[in-house]
């Protein structure tokens, strides 16, 4: 046997260093064996190749809809009850109000989930992104987990094709990347057991891919999950972008356990900053065919997604006003902040701030106006 054949990491340098896809294996040994600072490094390496220098940020804005949810995810901290105080509806007007906004403030992009309410007809979630696309048509419209698409075919018996080119046609721009969780069913059977499954999830995505619009992917650890679990995630995505080419970007969601039922039943804490650090370098690491890492700095916290450009992120999301979701989780982190801030944080990280659009074209600005540049190439 090579002295190659004797040292996994030393195989695994190798296929980096030579541009090669790591094997599952290869992903359960960095999971187990491999220290933080060589992950970085190697991570860190990938993340250049691709982007260079860049660090990427957008000027967007959330929307919830809705909280009132038919799904009762133990994870999950948002979501209310048909009669609960806390559910709420927001009107057409304040939808429309809340698009204006994010047009005052220079967004390029809306991003809209929200909870299943459990009587609202299909055309009511249609409506949803008609208004805006009608009273902000400049507004990129980035809608709807697979969940939410899954639901819709439930609710009108219609195929998911269907219903996504439907909305193509009202206005959506691309799918968000929520409710893939963790694929394999011994953790999805017990943290999400009625909503869409894995095979759904993928189909819709690839669906999504097949009619022109683009989507992200997201994993959520540090909950019950194992390593296995979390490269068989990493796997499946994998092999759909072989298939399709049509995620952007992936985003590792920590879980936040506050206030969920998950973590008050399980007795879970939040995930570490290496935890942190290492799920973002191994997700570089394997999802070779992914462009970009997103350390979404509204899970990570601020300092955590500086160091994560040093560990396979090559973007730090953007301005998100409104985030409803992760803060009723325990997020302590802000719930926006300015371009300029953003600018600031990736330059002290030795990164280049370059404004993107939701599809990653370059954003210009000047005097108070913007206009789409070159293509960020995906790599």
């Amino acid at each position: 046997m090579s002295a190659v054949g004797q040292n996994p990491m030393s195989s695994i340098r190798a296929k980096v260093e030579a541009g090669e896809r790591l094997s599952f294996d290869d992903g359960l040994f960095l999971e187990q064996e491999a220290d933080l600072f060589t992950l970085g490094e190697l991570a860190n390496l990938v993340r250049e190749r691709k982007n260079g220098n860049n660090a990427y940020y957008n000027v967007n804005t959330h929307i919830n809809p809705t909280n009132v949810c038919v799904y009762r995810c133990v994870f999950c901290a948002f979501r209310a009850d048909l009669k609960s105080p806390k559910g709420y509806v927001m009107s057409d007007a304040e939808i429309i109000e809340r698009a204006a906004q994010a047009e005052a403030r220079g967004a390029t992009e809306m991003h809209i989930v929200g909870g299943l309410h459990h009587q609202f007809p299909y055309d009511w979630y249609l409506n949803v992104v008609r208004l805006i696309h009608e009273a902000s048509p400049r507004l990129h419209l980035k809608a709807y987990t697979a969940v939410e698409w899954d639901w819709f075919g439930r609710l009108t018996g219609r195929p998911t094709r269907d219903i996504l080119a439907e909305f193509k046609d009202a206005g959506l721009g691309s799918l968000p990347g929520g409710g893939a969780e963790i694929f394999h069913p011994e953790v999805r059977d017990i943290i999400c057991e009625h909503k869409a499954d894995a095979d759904a999830w993928l189909r819709i995505h690839r669906e999504a891919h097949e009619l022109g619009l683009r989507s992200n992917a997201t994993m959520l650890y540090g909950h019950i999950e194992k390593p296995h679990h979390r490269i068989d995630h990493l796997y499946r995505l994998r092999e759909l972008q072989d298939q399709t080419g049509g995620f952007q970007t992936f985003i590792p969601l920590a879980f936040h356990p506050d206030n969920t039922k998950l973590g008050a039943d399980r007795k879970i804490k939040k995930a570490s900053v290496l935890m942190d650090l290492r799920t973002m370098a191994i997700s570089r690491l394997m999802l070779d065919n992914f462009a970009h890492i997103k350390a979404y700095w509204i899970m990570l916290g601020i300092k955590t997604a500086q160091l994560a450009l040093s560990y396979g992120a090559d973007d730090i999301d953007g301005t998100v006003v409104h985030e409803k979701i992760y803060h009723d989780a325990g997020s302590d982190s802000p719930q926006e902040t300015t371009v300029a801030d953003l600018r600031r944080l990736i330059e002290e990280a030795g990164r280049i701030p370059v404004e993107r659009d939701t599809l990653y074209n370059e954003v210009v600005r000047k005097e108070g106006e913007w206009q789409i540049g070159r293509r960020l190439e995906l790599v």
